[in-house]
């Protein structure tokens, strides 16, 4: 009798509990979780969904979990808003660390060395999804949903609604990562000055072609040079053609492995990321997986000439038409910086910093709250050929060790399904812009408000969604190959190496972190580097590495924004 009452009374328990947290739900759901793609009885049969798994693992005794993310907006609302929403919902308690993109890869790669993980979830960039794969220290999510996590995976999950599953796919096909945000890497300009027919007018007749967007790297260096050294002054205020940043810092190295090479051609075609030669310049063997080798005299292109020259050009243009300052920031000291109203363009500029430009009463900003800025494809430089990889995409992505105790990565994995879930996610994609679903894109609400986000949604409703690109597979260990990248480029930089010296430098420790790679060996696919050769029998001019162009300069191009904001809404990448 006494086991029966106490057993009644375990249950009243947990009927009051899911009550309350039920209570809890419809609070989020009317208060902070609208708009949403789904109607708020549905959102609240997927929060009792969330209510029931997670009573399963607090039974087991699991009642709080941690977490980390690199420092943008999207992940600080995720931080302080939906932890806190996730906690009182389910009874989980949530530390979401936010800490700087560096921190995370070496954390992570800390981890993958020690065989036990700090952190019960991570978000951690899709550009490690070949070091995931070769490792085999991370849960493939394909395997876990449909085996050990399948008790704890969303029915309203809805993976195909996600727009970059693709990017966090492994060569085995199967899922890795779940991506929680993602952000293109952009070319910004100032739609107003670009409009005024004063300037127009001056720039066609110096140049002999309209003031418009650039379409190759010749006009955006004569755009550069215009505003720097023609227009010099607007309303009072020295203005400047381009933005960067150079500081010798971890986000230098962002600054070239987030496709700059492949922007100027140094890649082989292929989407997503050229095949067999991608654009961090590395080679893969003819089973499309194996690393040969990052220098040209192994048939590498990280130190070809297009890889040289669009060295040479980040430097030049930095020191040349950029604000004095710019050379030394970092990449999020530098973000802000275009807002503050003296730059009419940049080449580079990640939509992760739309918001920030979009604040009432910037400079460039309207009375009216729209900006006075627009986004459009970045120009690519004269070795890029048609069929090669547009531009850049980050999807930071959630990711889970096999090695984190099951019921914590249970929880965890519960965490990560909360934060991208269609209950929440439209809210969370107003708030950071950075979009994940499909369903969230395709929103009425950002059909009404389009006009505000300066050519954001009609990109992110393209196909350009998916043909500008994270880093792919053939790099083998992102965390040991990546911390090379900044040291080198930093040299070219202060004056100390030529850009030629630079990337040779860069391209021979490359090799060298793969050869060590290749003698320790990885789970699958370890590199099995090319003898070296003379590098004048790999140049060509029709494969990556490219030869040397007669002439790098050819006459700039431009488009009309109309135009090509007309081809996005008509469904074409370019």
């Amino acid at each position: 009798m006494k086991l029966k009452m106490t057993l009644m009374a375990a249950a009243l328990l947990a009927t009051a509990s899911a009550w309350a947290d039920t209570k809890e739900a419809e609070k989020w759901i009317g208060q902070e979780f609208q708009p949403s793609s789904l109607s708020k009885q549905q959102q609240m049969d997927e929060m009792k969904w969330f209510i029931d798994a997670a009573a399963k693992l607090k039974a087991k005794g699991i009642k709080e979990i941690s977490v980390v993310s690199e420092t943008i907006d999207t992940h600080v609302y995720e931080s302080k808003v939906l932890a806190k929403a996730f906690e009182e919902i389910t009874g989980i308690k949530v530390k979401h660390d936010i800490i700087q993109e560096g921190d995370v890869v070496e954390k992570l790669q800390t981890s993958m060395q020690s065989g036990k993980s700090i952190y019960d979830g991570w978000v951690s960039d899709s550009d490690l999804i070949g070091t995931h794969y070769r490792y085999g220290a991370i849960m493939p999510l394909s395997d876990y949903m449909a085996g050990e996590g399948k008790a704890f995976t969303n029915p309203g999950l809805d993976l195909k609604d996600f727009i970059g599953a693709s990017f966090t796919t492994a060569p085995d096909g199967k899922l890795y990562q779940l991506p929680d945000q993602q952000f293109a890497n952009l070319y910004w300009f100032r739609a107003d000055w670009f409009a005024r027919k004063d300037l127009k007018d001056k720039f066609k007749a110096k140049y002999g072609y309209e003031l418009g967007v650039p379409q190759n790297w010749s006009a955006y260096e004569d755009i550069a040079e215009f505003f720097t050294n023609d227009v010099k002054n607007i309303d009072g205020k020295k203005v400047f053609g381009h933005m960067d940043y150079g500081k010798k810092d971890p986000s230098l190295g962002w600054r070239f492995t987030d496709a700059w090479l492949s922007m100027a051609g140094a890649a082989d075609k292929g989407i997503p990321n050229g095949l067999p030669v991608d654009e961090w310049g590395i080679r893969v063997a003819a089973d499309k997986c194996t690393p040969v080798g990052a220098a040209v005299a192994r048939g590498g292109a990280t130190n070809s000439p297009a890889s040289v020259y669009a060295l040479t050009k980040y430097v030049d243009w930095m020191k040349k038409y950029a604000p004095p300052q710019a050379g030394g920031m970092t990449f999020s000291e530098s973000g802000p910086v275009p807002a503050q109203g003296d730059v009419a363009q940049q080449i580079f500029w990640y939509t992760a910093f739309t918001a920030s430009m979009m604040k009432p009463g910037l400079p460039v900003v309207q009375a009216d709250g729209k900006p006075k800025w627009r986004m459009a494809p970045s120009p690519h430089g004269p070795y890029w050929k048609e069929g090669m990889q547009n531009g850049y995409q980050d999807v930071g992505a959630w990711t889970f060790f096999k090695s984190t105790q099951p019921d914590r990565r249970a929880a965890a994995w519960l965490y990560a399904q909360f934060v991208t879930s269609k209950t929440v996610s439209l809210k969370k994609s107003i708030t950071g812009l950075t979009f994940i679903r499909e369903s969230d894109i395709k929103h009425d609400y950002f059909t009404k408000n389009a006009d505000k986000y300066g050519g954001l949604i009609e990109f992110y409703r393209s196909p350009a969604r998916v043909a500008w690109s994270p880093t792919g597979n053939n790099v083998a260990d992102y965390p040991k190959m990546a911390q090379l990248w900044w040291k080198n480029v930093a040299t070219a930089v202060s004056g100390e190496k030529t850009p030629q010296a630079a990337m040779d430098n860069l391209a021979e420790e490359m090799d060298n972190v793969m050869s060590r790679l290749q003698r320790a060996g990885m789970q699958n696919c370890p590199p099995k580097l090319n003898p070296k050769g003379d590098p004048a029998t790999h140049l060509s001019d029709k494969a990556a590495p490219w030869k040397k162009l007669a002439n790098e300069k050819p006459k700039g191009e431009t488009i009309a924004y109309d135009v090509l904001l007309k081809a996005w809404k008509e469904g074409r990448v370019r």
